[in-house]
Parts: C-alpha cells; structure tokens; sequence
C-alpha cells in the first residue's frame, strides 16, 4: 500500500484542472412512466491524463474516432447508478461519458479514478 498522501496535490494550480464541468443526467419518469434526463451542470476540479489516445479506425463503412481520458478527483462521478445515468464530463471542449469509477483512497481520502470514453469527436479536439 503506497505511503504517499497526494490529497494536497489537488489544491496545487500546477496540477488540478479547474475548468471541469460534470453534466449529471437524473432519470424522472413522466406520468406513464417514460424516463427523460433532467440535466445538472456542476463545475468541479480533477487531474487529467490519458488513458487511451485518440485513435481513428478505418473501416469501409467510414472512419469511427476515439479516445479516453482518466480523471482523478474527489468529486462524486457516476457511471451511472438507480435513478441517474452516467455523467458527462466537458474537458477542453470535447465530451466524455464516465464508464468506470475505481477508488484511488491508497493515495489520498476520498480520491477517485474515474475512466472517460470520448462521445463525440470534434475537429481538433
């Protein structure tokens, strides 16, 4: 088990992203019972890395680009749960849905990992 507590590391502005912004989808169902998402945008704070570079498979059908980011915070993400779908996460103008939360509390209390695959690719981003 690592010894090195990186909580600290999150107020630091040479290492956090401030400019993250969490688009939570709350699933409320309608008088029969159809489910629409209410959308909340929530500004919050995380480290991001790659975690899969953007790739451009050729297919005959056309061309599919993908990729996928890490973040790591003490944010709350979802990958989706009862009663919500998975968030959204805004990171330099591109959006990525949260496909997976591992706990990284061995380096800091409440820390997270959340796994983020890209939605929708736009030029340059």
């Amino acid at each position: 088990m690592p010894l090195l507590d990186v909580s600290e590391i999150f107020l630091d502005p040479d290492f956090v992203d401030s400019t993250l912004v969490c688009h939570r989808q709350l699933q409320v169902p309608d008088d029969d019972n159809f489910v629409a998402n209410a959308q909340q945008t929530i500004p919050f704070a995380g480290i991001v890395t790659v975690d899969r570079s953007m790739q451009a498979k050729r297919m005959a059908a056309g061309q599919n680009i993908n990729g996928a980011i890490l973040i790591v915070t003490q944010f709350r993400l979802t990958e989706g749960k009862p009663g919500y779908d998975a968030d959204i996460v805004t990171y330099q103008g591109a959006n990525y849905r949260v496909t997976l939360i591992d706990p990284y509390t061995a380096y800091g209390a409440g820390l997270v990992q959340a796994h983020c695959e890209l939605m929708d690719y736009v030029d340059g981003q």
